[in-house]
């Protein structure tokens, strides 16, 4: 079977999209986790499958699977990318556009010339239960038991759940070691994604994650934004912060509880081919 697909990243975080298959089996974890393979297959933190739309008013859905074959619910940079992409095709009306994901409808908005888009990631989610979450209440910060420490972690879901742990550099954080331990630590009975979070001012963070099914990646759109929701919830951030990642950098805006958040920086088409599956 011939699959046409076009490989797209936002800040390093790297897709490839396709039109849903006739023939699901293209979507089992174990082809899917062949074509993720950066020396003997296409390379992707995230294959982005578009099917056509549930909603009157959407232009497509989407579903996510990440490198290690299992599908998820959101992908912040992934909606970016669609989006961009989209617009390319000649979908969008006054540059913006519907699209429709399993975590719910995706607003997003081209910007500069389709150089830059915003996606309206909703509104951040900080029960427990969201992500799901083993907690008796919903609190600012949480104790967990991880490698035989004690850290402190914050728990929000973007449609996908995030843990996120504020360390005094991203450099130096432990990512390699406490990412995999609290992506499946049993108080996430569906696995997490881990962000390190540094706070450089109000306006500006760096953040490095530890993605669920994927491992670090160099950006994470929904992981900027679950930063930036918990950092402003504790009073530390503005409602416009940059992230700095380490694909480059990501604008996050947030008015507070109750407000939709949105995400904005670039989506690049890398290249378009095909592959024989």
């Amino acid at each position: 079977m011939r699959i046409d697909f076009t490989k797209m990243h936002g800040v390093g975080n790297d897709f490839v999209v396709f039109d849903a298959p006739a023939d699901e089996s293209l979507l089992r974890p174990e082809r899917l986790r062949s074509l993720a393979d950066r020396r003997t297959g296409i390379g992707f933190d995230q294959a982005l499958v578009l099917e056509a739309p549930r909603r009157a008013d959407s232009a497509v859905y989407y579903r996510i699977f990440n490198a290690d074959g299992d599908e998820v619910e959101q992908c912040g940079n992934g909606a970016r990318c669609i989006a961009a992409l989209l617009h390319r095709r000649g979908l969008t009306r006054n540059g913006t556009i519907t699209l429709d994901s399993p975590a719910g409808p995706i607003r997003a908005r081209i910007e500069t010339g389709g150089e830059r888009v915003a996606v309206d990631l909703g509104v951040p989610d900080f029960t427990p239960a969201s992500l799901p979450f083993t907690a008796l209440r919903e609190a600012d910060s949480y104790p967990l038991e991880v490698a035989g420490a004690t850290v402190e972690i914050g728990a929000v879901s973007l449609g996908n759940p995030h843990a996120v742990l504020t360390v005094p550099a991203v450099e130096s954080a432990p990512v390699a070691t406490l990412g995999p331990a609290i992506e499946r630590h049993p108080r996430f009975p569906q696995r997490v994604n881990v962000g390190f979070l540094e706070i450089v001012s109000p306006g500006e963070v760096r953040l490095r994650v530890y993605e669920r099914g994927a491992g670090e990646t160099r950006s994470c759109g929904t992981g900027a934004c679950a930063a930036v929701a918990l950092g402003r919830r504790r009073g530390l951030l503005e409602s416009q912060v940059r992230v700095g990642v380490r694909g480059g950098e990501l604008q996050v805006n947030w008015a507070g509880p109750g407000e939709h958040i949105w995400l904005t920086g670039p989506a690049r088409i890398s290249f378009a081919g095909h592959v024989e599956v």
